[in-house]
């Protein structure tokens, strides 16, 4: 448990249960808790209250998001007495028990550095290969890095500053920060230390695909916005999942009907791609995964597209229901 009096902790959450018990008794007594609830039926505003932290519930007749349930946590923060610190929680998460002051001594030590991550783990990796896959994915290099997720410690004022996260993005709002930060001269840094064990709790390949797709909107949206030279967020994302998605099956279907049958013979280029990224070391089951899920991500961008062009922007994208 951290020590610090200077840190607020921002917990956003729906429906989650037993998770969000766990999450709330992994932080212990930090000077400012937040739980900002985006229209929980389950009990989930009550064993807030029930613990003592305050709570935020969303306006029901807004789109939720998890960008507007931060900036919601970082405004009540602001009542609460505007800490130096803030650490994000999803309510699936349970902290580590040395994580807090981990996270405090680094961005103490490194004034520089405005928002600072360490390991994600999944509770469960075994139970699914869905669960699996977001095992892997949290598994990234550590040192200075571009972004950072959801589930981070951040300077209060340098959040502000860059004007909180962006409320209209259903996904990727964190990385869309990050951008901004950075532009404003801060640095990004991942560490070698345990900071949460996740639950994703995907035991579905609806979950996962909705999921990629979720993903590929994201990869659009980011794109869009801070696509240009020299920063190209999520641009190389964005083609890949076009190239693999949208293009090479509309190419061979194509062909197929007029040119030649023969054309169909190009799909092969999918096993090939699957045994390439196998020789990387991920395995068949996770390269056909991965593979799959390039057609739901391109199925996510070109929604974005669309709904940019009619100007009817999505609703959040849920790969879980609780």
């Amino acid at each position: 448990m951290s020590d610090g009096r200077d840190l607020g902790v921002v917990v956003i959450g729906r429906n989650e249960g037993e998770r969000l018990a766990r999450c709330f008794a992994s932080l212990g007594r930090p000077a400012q808790l937040v739980y900002v609830d985006s229209g929980s039926t389950d009990g989930s505003v009550a064993l807030a209250r029930a613990r003592g932290i305050s709570v935020v519930e969303l306006d029901m007749d807004r789109p939720f998001t998890a960008a507007r349930a931060r900036n919601a946590g970082l405004d009540r923060l602001d009542e609460l007495g505007a800490p130096s610190f803030v650490q994000f929680v999803d309510g699936d998460c349970e902290v580590n028990a040395d994580w807090l002051q981990t996270g405090l001594s680094f961005l103490r030590a490194h004034p520089d550095v405005v928002a600072v991550a360490g390991r994600v783990r999944e509770r469960f990796p075994e139970a699914t290969i869905y669960n699996a896959q977001c095992d892997r994915e949290w598994n990234t290099p550590v040192g200075e890095t571009k972004a950072v997720g959801g589930i981070a410690m951040m300077r209060f004022a340098a959040v502000r500053a860059a004007g909180n996260f962006n409320p209209t993005l259903i996904a990727g709002e964190e990385p869309e920060l990050c951008v901004r930060l950075r532009q404003a001269g801060g640095r990004i840094w991942r560490i070698e230390a345990e900071m949460v064990l996740h639950d994703a709790a995907m035991t579905r390949f609806s979950q996962y695909w909705k999921r990629s797709r979720r993903g590929g909107y994201a990869f659009a949206q980011g794109a869009f916005l801070h696509g240009a030279p020299p920063e190209r967020h999520w641009v190389a994302e964005t083609r890949r999942a076009l190239l693999w998605g949208a293009i090479l099956p509309a190419c061979i279907v194509g062909g197929a009907v007029i040119l030649s049958p023969w054309a169909l013979a190009l799909a092969m280029i999918y096993p090939a791609q699957v045994l390439r990224i196998a020789r990387r070391g991920e395995g068949l089951t996770f390269a056909a995964l991965l593979t799959v899920g390039k057609f739901a991500e391109a199925l996510g961008v070109l929604e974005f597209h669309l709904r940019r062009l009619i100007d009817r922007p999505s609703g959040l994208i849920e790969y879980r229901k609780s």
